[in-house]
């Protein structure tokens, strides 16, 4: 049965979010709150908390899971980025975007995709994401919860505790964040790839 957090969007209580980041490390899959919508995450590591979204949202192995970071130092050690795309991205971050780029040797296998090679990044715009991840220290690996044969992601924390109840281990819940997923921008062929408009301004990239 998950546990369900109720977290102040813009002063989030430092002991809840040990609380979170402590349950992280021990293998708990989180429904957690982002500046786009709502996201599952787990540890980087965790093989189970991997299978575990994939079943959630019925995932292919041709997915790009997303390392959200805390910063660009979190970001430079998962992904090969050259001074042009640094510039592009830096432009951009943090904020509701995710950057496809070549995978460094820091990132487990089964998180790549099978031909590219390559992974999702993101750098996000969240009081209580950029705490988590602060208490954490670590990237965290994650992907939006938008459920199978469902066209929006789930937005508000009290639905997700009751839909998915048995699925996850905790809800942190700090209001509403939107309906819109992350704009996707893929960089793995150099030139800036916009492959899914969605909350930040694809504008820039196209």
């Amino acid at each position: 049965m998950a546990k369900y957090f109720d977290v102040h969007p813009d002063n989030p209580q430092q002991r809840t979010i040990s609380g979170v980041a402590d349950s992280i490390r021990s293998g708990a899959l989180v429904a957690y709150p982002t500046d786009s919508c709502y996201a599952l995450g787990c540890q980087l590591g965790n093989r189970e908390g991997l299978a575990r979204i994939r079943s959630i949202r019925r995932l292919d192995d041709r997915h790009h899971f997303t390392l959200v970071c805390r910063d660009f130092a979190q970001l430079g050690q998962l992904v090969n980025i050259g001074n042009d795309v640094f510039r592009a991205i830096k432009a951009a971050t943090p904020g509701s975007y995710t950057f496809i780029l070549p995978a460094t040797r820091e990132v487990p296998r089964q998180l790549l995709h099978p031909k590219k090679k390559t992974v999702g990044v993101r750098i996000p715009d969240h009081t209580v994401t950029q705490a988590l991840l602060a208490e954490l220290g670590e990237p965290l690996l994650s992907s939006t919860l938008l459920l199978p044969d469902e066209s929006e992601p789930l937005t508000i924390g009290w639905e997700i505790k009751e839909r998915l109840e048995h699925s996850v281990d905790i809800v942190v819940d700090s209001g509403d964040c939107g309906t819109e997923p992350t704009t996707v921008v893929d960089f793995s062929g150099g030139a800036p790839e916009v492959v899914r408009h969605g909350a930040g301004d694809a504008s820039r990239f196209e």
